[in-house]
C-alpha cells in the first residue's frame, strides 16, 4: 500500500523469505504506487526486494502508462478475466529458486466490482491451458464479497495448489488445507500502515463517512507491517500441506 508498504517490503521480505525457507515470493501489487495502482518504477522496487511475480486487481489501469510495461513485463499477471484485447497476461508460469515450475493466475471478482468476464469460467479455460505443464498452480483471486472468495476456492479444490484471497486489506483467519488438497484464506491482508484505515490516513476517512463529501484520501504515514501467508506445497502431487499466516512489523 503506497511508499509504506514499499519501505516495509523492501526491509522485510527478504528477511521473511530466508525466515520460512520460501522458494518463490508472490506479490499482489495492485495498491503499490500512492496506494492506487502499479507504475514501472514501482514494480521494480518490488523486484528488488524480493518479490518474484507481482499480480493485480481492479485497480491494474488506474496508472495509464502501465499497460505497455505490463506487456513487456513478463512477470506481473493482471486478472485474466478482463475482456479479450486487454494488455498484459493472466496468468505464467515461473521457476522457484528450487527450479520447480509454479503457475500464478490473478482473478477479479465481479460482486460489488466492476463488470468483468465470469471469474470461475476464466479460471476452467486458464487450467486447460496449464495442466500439461505444471502441477502447481497459486491463484490470487482478488474480490470484495467474502462469498465469492470461498466459492472460489471450493470451485478449484483439487484443482489448484492454493487460492489466495486480496482485495480487502484485512488479514482474515480461516486458513485452511481444504480436503481437495487446495490451501485456502479469504484475505492475505495488507502490506501498509499499521495504524490506519486499510492503509489510509484514518481522519481523511472518517471525514468522508462524517459528511459524505468527496475528497482525497491521503496514505497514512507510520510504521508499517507486512501481512500475507507461507504455503507449503508437495512438488510431486501440487497439494498443499500447509497454509501459515504471516504479520511481521517494522
Amino acid at each position: 500500500m503506497g511508499s509504506p508498504g514499499r519501505r516495509a517490503a523492501d526491509g522485510m521480505l527478504a528477511g521473511l523469505r530466508s525466515k520460512y525457507d520460501c522458494r518463490m515470493a508472490i506479490v499482489n501489487a495492485e495498491n503499490a504506487a500512492g496506494g492506487l495502482g502499479l507504475s514501472e518504477p514501482c514494480a521494480k522496487s518490488l523486484f528488488a526486494a524480493g518479490a518474484d511475480v507481482l499480480t493485480m486487481g481492479n485497480h491494474t489501469f488506474a496508472k495509464r502508462s502501465v499497460g505497455s510495461y505490463l506487456d513487456d513485463e513478463i512477470r506481473i499477471v493482471r486478472p485474466a478475466n478482463y475482456p479479450p484485447g486487454v494488455p498484459g497476461r493472466g496468468w505464467g508460469i515461473y521457476q522457484t529458486l528450487g527450479g520447480e515450475s509454479v503457475a500464478v493466475v490473478n482473478l477479479l471478482g465481479r460482486v460489488f466490482m466492476d463488470a468483468v468476464d465470469c471469474p470461475f469460467r476464466a479460471a476452467d479455460s486458464v487450467l486447460d491451458e496449464i495442466v500439461d505443464h505444471t502441477k502447481i498452480i497459486v491463484v490470487d483471486m482478488h474480490a470484495e464479497a467474502t462469498s465469492e472468495k470461498v466459492a472460489m476456492g471450493r470451485y478449484l479444490e483439487g484443482r489448484v495448489s492454493a487460492v489466495i484471497g486480496t482485495h480487502t486489506h484485512v488479514q482474515t483467519s480461516d486458513e485452511k488445507v481444504l480436503p481437495g488438497g487446495t490451501a485456502y484464506i479469504t484475505d492475505a491482508g495488507m502490506t501498509g500502515v499499521e495504524y490506519s484505515v486499510i492503509g489510509m490516513d484514518y481522519s481523511t476517512v472518517i471525514g468522508r463517512f462524517l459528511t459524505h463529501v468527496p475528497g482525497k484520501f491521503q496514505l497514512a504515514e507510520g510504521t508499517a507491517s507486512i501481512n500475507g501467508v507461507v504455503v507449503d506445497i508437495d512438488t510431486q502431487t501440487g497439494r498443499a500441506v500447509s497454509i501459515q499466516r504471516v504479520t511481521e512489523t517494522e
